[in-house]
Order: structure tokens, then C-alpha cells, then sequence
């Protein structure tokens, strides 16, 4: 427990309700510009401060855990952590929280929603119309795929996978998946036997590019891949090459491997739907993770155990 009022840093804007929760037991200093706040300015401000409130955004890296010598908790707003060097937080004893569960339902959605965009080829009839080309009904215009009766792979079977798999399941698709433990169907088999490949993993030196060539190779001509959970996950020039190749029918995506900047090569093609990482953008999920985030700092600050540790 800090025995002064502990300080606390947020390095974006928050829901101003997050804010006064924060403010009823600790002196909030927080970034209020637009976008994120630099990292230099992250090393700079972290000093003397006990609590650090970060998004997947923000580069946590040894520079910033080093110069924060005070800090006691960082508490990340996000399911994921990748941005966070934990190995050296835990080494100078800092708690790392993040926020699982909340999101599930919200990310479940906007994988189906992704799913239906590219296999009903929704962007490029959207596009179609701004641009005043269409010319009225035709039995054969941007004819897509159902999913009636079609195999979706999931690629890791936890929380978001398995509300994946339920939410497909009402559309009659069958579920095959694969998973970190090692059941369910093998990741080859997987591949070329689906019609829908949704990822769903977290980013660890395993499944950075886990999507490269020989994947994207092994599956269908006529599948789709959807990627919802981390951008280096899939290698974005192999599967520009994939597309444009056509050994793939289309992509949809809503993470990207250096975010915000996107493959060139993606932007020109019509069979990708492009997402700005919007998977768990609801208002109350957003707020929710928020509202985590702050509860898990202020347990760690008042010398309880944090709500949702980092495993």
C-alpha cells in the first residue's frame, strides 16, 4: 500500500466516469491530446508516479518501466498485454492487470460481422454504389458464398473462440478448431479442410506470422481468413500476395502487423475488408475495460490484490 496518495498517470482519455473513480483515491495526471501520447513523453511522465492506466497502444517497454522507479501497477486497458515488457515490470515488482472477459461478446460480434462483410462481399457492393456504377438488380451481381452448411476454423479456442463458434453455430456452420492445448483438429487439416478461418490467439513469439505462405497456401482457393485478434499474427505481404492471387477467395480484417500503417498492397484489392480495429468497439464495452483497468490499479495502490492479473 502507498503510504501518501497515490499518483497515477493515464496515458489517453478516458470515460469521465473511469476519471472519477480514479480521482476519489488517487492524483490523476493524464494525457489529453489526440491520439496516443508519445513515448518519449510516456518516459519522461511516468517518474514518480505509482500507477501507470495504458492501452494496447502504448509501448510499455523497459525505457518506461525504468524510468517509472516508483511504479507499483500497470494496468492495461485490453485483453491483450504484447505491448507490455511484463518480464521486466515483474522483475522490479510491478503488477500487470488487463481487462479478459469483458470484451468476449462484444469481439464475438464483430468477428461474425466480418464474416458475413467479406463472404456476402458487402464493401465492394458498398463501394459499388458510392461510385454510382450500379446499374439496378442482376441475378449474378457480386455473387458471395452462404454459410449454411460451411466449416469455420477457429484458431485458438478460448473465451472469443469459443463465442465465436456459438454465434457461427446459429448460422449452421460447423465448427472445427485448434488450440494451444493441443486438441481438436490438427492446424493443417484445419486450414485446408475450412471455409472460414477466423484467428484468434494471442501474440506470443508463436504466433507471430503463424499466417504466412505455406498457410495461406493450404487453404482453399474458395475459404476466407478473418483476423480479430493481433495484427503480426498474419504475415500481411504474404497475404497481400495470397489475394491478389487469388489462392484465397478474400480477407477481412480488423488488426494490422504496424498499426495504423497498413501493407500497401492491401488498399488496392477488392477482396479484403479493411477495419479499423474496431473488435471491441461498443460504448459499453470500451467504458467497461476502462472502468477494469482503474479498479485494478486502485486495488493494487490500496494494498489489495489485483482483480485480473496478467497469468
Amino acid at each position: 500500500m502507498i503510504a501518501v496518495r497515490p499518483r497515477v498517470l493515464i496515458t489517453r482519455r478516458l470515460p469521465s466516469s473511469v476519471i472519477a473513480r480514479l480521482e476519489a483515491s488517487c492524483d490523476v495526471e493524464r494525457f489529453d491530446g489526440d491520439g496516443n501520447m508519445p513515448h518519449d513523453m510516456l518516459v519522461t511522465r511516468i517518474a514518480g508516479k505509482h500507477g501507470l492506466v495504458s492501452l494496447i497502444t502504448d509501448s510499455v517497454d523497459r525505457s518506461v518501466i525504468d524510468a517509472g522507479a516508483e511504479l507499483r501497477v500497470i494496468a492495461n486497458v485490453g485483453v491483450g498485454y504484447n505491448n507490455i515488457d511484463v518480464a521486466a515490470a515483474r522483475k522490479q515488482g510491478i503488477v500487470v492487470t488487463n481487462t479478459p472477459d469483458i470484451l468476449t461478446d462484444a469481439t464475438a460480434d464483430f468477428t461474425m460481422a466480418l464474416i458475413l462483410a467479406i463472404t456476402r462481399r458487402l464493401g465492394e457492393g458498398d463501394r459499388l454504389v458510392r461510385r454510382g456504377e450500379w446499374k439496378g438488380w442482376a441475378l449474378d451481381q457480386l455473387l458471395g458464398m452462404q454459410l449454411g452448411g460451411k466449416q469455420l476454423g477457429i484458431v485458438g479456442f478460448g473465451r472469443i473462440g469459443r463465442a465465436v463458434a456459438a454465434r457461427a453455430a446459429a448460422f449452421g456452420m460447423t465448427i472445427a478448431h485448434t488450440s494451444r492445448k493441443g486438441d481438436g483438429m490438427p492446424f493443417d487439416r484445419l486450414l485446408s479442410t475450412s471455409d472460414v478461418v477466423s484467428l484468434h490467439v494471442p501474440l506470443t513469439p508463436e504466433t507471430r506470422h503463424l499466417i504466412g505462405q505455406p498457410e495461406l497456401a493450404r487453404m482453399k482457393r474458395t475459404a476466407y481468413l478473418v483476423n480479430t485478434t493481433r495484427g503480426p499474427v498474419v504475415d500481411e505481404g504474404a497475404l497481400a500476395w495470397a489475394l491478389k492471387n487469388r489462392l484465397i477467395a478474400g480477407a477481412a480484417l480488423d488488426v494490422y502487423e504496424r498499426e495504423p500503417e497498413l501493407h500497401p498492397d492491401l488498399l488496392a484489392l477488392e477482396n479484403v475488408v479493411l477495419a479499423p480495429h474496431l473488435g471491441s468497439a461498443t460504448t459499453e464495452t470500451r467504458t467497461a475495460m476502462a472502468d477494469l483497468a482503474a479498479r485494478n490499479a486502485i486495488a493494487v495502490l490500496s494494498g489489495e490484490p489485483p482483480l485480473t492479473p496478467v497469468p
